[in-house]
């Protein structure tokens, strides 16, 4: 008896033991990523050194007293220092590569390989990522305290078709460091560069095979999935839906039209395009299943039940990882393959675990892998939709039917995602609920098996092409018409602030978790009560400002700024919009606008029609109620608005007065004037202590008339400070001496693009302005600006000071960008 008591306590003692180190591994795994996370929310990276020694401390001098901590402080410790100590090493790695400053803009050879499918560009140019096996011409000091860029993002300009001359290539280059709008909110082209490795951007002024080139495993790789993608344009060219089979085949998102991405983003299913965690999870479940049910078949005399799981869990794995890398072997794709990775591996030990420890471990081996993932939108989506799943349905004592968890996993992944959408800049729109619904079970059972089913087909048996193509074609056509016809209904926008929209995503998953009747009779009510309130045509006004204060953005090659007071807002411009690539209103002002709280633009002054000043216009006018338009060219804006659009346009002249805080003064030149000499030119006086002076594009010949106009009309007006948004982005047919030496400016803001080719701001222009003391800035180099007057003195705020290490950092593109 005693000696079964012994055993018996040996065994829980075993068990409990066997718990605890699971609880202390899966709480090391969560604190490391929390490390990695983190480090990414630092605006100076630690130097390699501090890293090491607070590593080395927090292993070996805690030691000693763990026993004095509670029981899960050591474990966190350890699991978030190294998880930042393991980010930040791969940061530095990154950080270290740079462009020397001597290279910028110069013609460079280099010799490397194609690791990406080239696509169709702007301007008749293809786009693609070329990693370097070597740099030609490159002296010990250009490439002194820093390693030459290793993975390059270029543009081909002039060529017809998205082929190359070969997959090994020497290519004579034009190259700049990473560079991009630097905004509080809205994309940064900046951040998508670092987190893919391009470090540095260029165009190809000449190509040239090279067979020298040494071609080792991952560059027969990309040379392997690019001759996959030829064969799959060849093969289903004909077909009416050939962009859609690229992309859900092999993941080449490039044939994908604009009109493609519009109903995508129109009905929320950008994600049934990007090869992820649905689409392998689908052929992981077809895998497991085909490949359990034959060794059962065949062997249920001869193998084991373990046998039996390891063998499908190594087809299950095999399949994935040949559909990942036949689909490009992308981030989302690696990151999915990994999820279904461990995900099957508990199926395969078939372990009674939390539901939860499995995220957080396939958490802590997306990080450990690619610790640049959280810079990644989609790492917070697709880990963000997989927690509310699990959320919902893992502590769920009963089953629920197919129909009925469909739409109680949309339903919660609808609410639960929203937030996050919300804090990337993203809308959550309300056709998605609808499109998801039928979009999701329709390509996970019916797309995918045809058209994988297909491909291999159409590659065994040639032949049956034409059937392939006709089966694929009925399957795409069903999704595609319904989702055109979803996105072309009028669905409401749902508007809320952020503690509403949060308290909606709670109470949805409460609903959908609280196995109370009442309960959830009550929360659907209220869900369903705020929707209906939240979709009603919205009259809120903006969100009043403490201190009146002058923003200017940073479009690029362009101009927009903004004045609020209280809660009025004027917008100058709306910055350059090229059709199909690239809109600084949807981009830059909306997301901006947005996160400011603003819902209503008073004053849309266009200064005139030029695309680098009225780009995206109606877009802006979409998203923003406007009270009126002032343009130079009243005519020329009128043609650029859609059919529609209940918007008065007015000439520029008068005066007003704006929040109780602003004189605002409009001037045109009066005469046949269009274009740069049409615009309209604004001045803002706060009091005696500032005026800033909005002159868009006017030159040397016009700036005379402004000048004798405002003595006219404010003979004694002198301001403390004044502020100058240099006319036509500092070019040299503008500021004249005569107009930087009357005006005498304080502060010159030059609104130009980084290393444009216009070449703004010219020296010249420069010059003049820096001969009579003023203070210059220029958006390309420090980013959007906020301006507001303090004691009297403008205090101005460089959105580069407030930067992530990744842009701000030393030896990067702005703190080495000089106003000429």
């Amino acid at each position: 008896m005693k000696l079964r008591r012994q055993g018996c306590r040996r065994r829980i003692n075993s068990s409990g033991g066997h718990g605890l180190s699971g609880r202390s591994t899966v709480l090391s795994v969560f604190a490391f990523s929390c490390g990695v996370i983190l480090l990414y929310r630092l605006a100076v990276l630690p130097a390699q050194v501090w890293l090491c020694l607070a590593t080395v401390a927090a292993i070996f001098l805690l030691f000693p007293v763990r026993r004095m901590l509670p029981e899960a402080c050591w474990p966190l410790i350890i699991g978030f220092t190294l998880g930042a100590f393991w980010a930040a090493l791969w940061a530095h790695e990154r950080l270290d590569q740079r462009l020397p400053d001597g290279l910028e803009g110069e013609k460079a050879n280099v010799s490397g390989y194609v690791c990406s499918l080239p696509a169709a560009g702007s301007f008749n140019s293809i786009r693609f990522s070329f990693c370097v096996t070597r740099w030609y011409g490159v002296s010990l000091t250009q490439q002194a305290n820093s390693s030459l860029p290793k993975t390059l993002r270029l543009a081909w300009y002039g060529l017809s078709e998205t082929r190359l001359p070969d997959h090994r290539l020497r290519l004579e280059v034009v190259l700049k460091k990473p560079h991009g709008a630097l905004n509080p909110a809205g994309f940064r082209y900046e951040d998508w560069l670092f987190r893919k490795g391009y470090r540095a951007t260029g165009s190809v002024r000449s190509a040239a095979s090279d067979p020298s080139v040494s071609c080792a495993l991952e560059c027969q790789y990309h040379r392997f999935h690019m001759q996959l993608a030829d064969w799959v344009d060849e093969q289903f060219v004909k077909s009416s839906y050939h962009p859609l089979i690229a992309s859900l085949l092999i993941g080449n998102r490039g044939h994908l039209s604009s009109e493609h991405w519009d109903v995508l983003k129109a009905t929320g299913t950008i994600h049934l395009v990007a090869i992820s965690g649905l689409h392998l999870g689908l052929v992981a479940l077809g895998a497991g299943l085909i490949a359990r049910r034959f060794l059962l078949v065949i062997s249920s005399y001869r193998l084991s039940e373990r046998f039996v799981r390891l063998a499908a869990f190594g087809v299950v794995l095999s399949c994935c990882l040949l559909y990942a890398l036949a689909a490009g072997f992308t981030v989302p794709t690696r990151r999915a393959l990994i999820m279904v990775a461990v995900g099957s591996w508990v199926l395969l030990k078939a372990r009674h675990e939390p539901a939860w420890h499995s995220l957080v471990i396939a958490l802590g081996l997306v990080l450990l892998l690619d610790p640049f993932a959280p810079l990644d939108q989609g790492f917070w989506l697709s880990f963000g939709a997989v927690s509310v799943l699990l959320c919902v349905f893992a502590g769920r004592l009963g089953g629920t039917g197919w129909l009925t968890g469909l739409l109680l996993a949309q339903g919660a992944v609808f609410a639960g995602l929203w937030p996050l959408l919300e804090l990337v800049g993203q809308g959550q729109p309300v056709a998605g609920l609808l499109a998801n619904i039928f979009a999701i079970p329709w390509v996970s059972l019916v797309v995918m098996p045809v058209l994988v089913v297909s491909g291999i087909l159409v590659a065994l048996f040639p032949p049956a092409l034409d059937l392939a193509i006709a089966l694929m074609d009925a399957v795409l056509g069903i999704i595609w018409g319904f989702l055109g016809w979803v996105a072309h209904m009028k669905w409401p926008d749902l508007n809320g602030n952020t503690i509403e929209i949060g308290g909606f995503a709670v109470l949805v998953l409460l609903i959908a978790t609280v196995p109370i009747r009442a309960f959830q009779a009550v929360g659907l009510v209220v869900v369903l009560s705020w929707a209906a309130a939240a979709g009603l045509p919205s009259d809120a006004g903006n969100s009043r400002v403490a201190e009146p204060e002058v923003r200017v953005w940073d479009v690029g090659q362009g101009l927009s700024a903004m004045l609020r007071a209280g809660d009025e807002v004027l917008l100058y411009d709306t910055g350059p919009e090229v059709k199909g690539v690239f809109s600084a209103a949807e981009s830059v002002l909306i997301p901006n606008l947005k996160a400011l709280g603003v819902n209503r633009i008073d004053t849309l002054v266009i200064s005139h029609a030029d695309s680098d000043h009225s780009g995206g216009l109606n877009r802006v006018l979409e998203a923003f109620e406007v009270g009126r338009i002032v343009t130079g060219e009243p005519a020329a804006v009128r043609e650029k608005l859609e059919q529609g659009a209940a918007v008065s346009v007015h000439g520029c002249a008068g005066k007003s007065l704006f929040g109780n805080e602003f004189s605002l003064f409009y001037w045109q030149a009066t005469g046949d004037f269009k274009g740069n000499d049409a615009s309209c030119v604004l001045s803002a006086r706060q009091g005696q202590a500032a005026e800033w002076l909005f002159s868009g594009d006017i030159s040397s010949r016009i700036e005379p008339l402004y000048l004798e106009a405002a003595e006219a009309d404010t003979p004694d007006f002198k301001p403390r400070e004044r502020i100058i948004l240099a006319p036509h982005h500092g070019s040299k047919t503008s500021s004249s001496e005569v107009w930087v030496n009357e005006l005498n400016p304080s502060l010159v803001i030059y609104t130009a693009g980084y290393r444009h080719r216009y070449g703004h701001p010219h020296k010249d222009v420069t010059a003049r302005y820096r001969s009579v003391g003023a203070r210059a800035l220029n958006t390309a180099c420090s980013g959007s600006l906020i301006m507001k007057v303090a004691d009297g003195i403008v205090e101005t705020t460089e959105a580069r000071h407030k930067a992530p290490f990744w842009i701000s950092g030393r030896g990067l593109a702005r703190d080495r960008c000089k106003i000429p």
